[in-house]
């Protein structure tokens, strides 16, 4: 997992189709954009621009990806909370893998709990169960880069 601000995201030396996620997020307006999805490399490179409401964290779910990466980004004010678990210590699955949508989703409680504030990145991979979106009674910009990895 990475967190910083987006701006240094390019100081990662991340391979595969990160490169080309940190140039959509450095030469483009995120704040301007309509929400969307955005195709940027078919399946294997989606921007999801989302204007969101926060959530309580009891109705957040820890889940994991096994072929994405997520960089999630906070935008507009404000700070997400979000939960850490490694992905192979999550024992008690909710909902099994789901091939289609590459998420599966689990009971355990996060290890870790921190603040991502405005214009920062979360970055994580599938040795990363996380836990995002509890900010209670906030409404903000959020982007969520889907990065294909295997």
């Amino acid at each position: 997992m990475i967190l910083d601000n987006i701006e240094n995201l390019e100081y990662y030396e991340l391979g595969g189709l990160f490169p080309r996620a940190i140039e959509f997020l450095r030469d483009n307006d995120l704040m301007s954009l309509p929400p969307c999805k955005i195709r940027l490399l078919g399946d294997d490179l989606v921007v999801n621009v989302q204007d969101f409401n926060g959530k309580e964290e009891k109705d957040c779910r820890m889940e994991a990806h096994r072929d994405y990466a997520d960089i999630q980004i906070v935008l507009g004010g404000g700070e997400e909370t979000m939960g850490w678990k490694a992905t192979d210590d999550c024992k008690n699955v909710l909902t099994p893998y789901n091939e289609e949508k590459d998420v599966e989703f689990y009971e355990d409680k996060a290890d870790t709990m921190f603040k991502v504030g405005s214009g920062q990145a979360a970055v994580f991979f599938p040795t990363d169960a996380h836990q995002p979106g509890i900010a209670p009674g906030m409404h903000y910009r959020k982007i969520i880069v889907k990065v294909k990895v295997r």
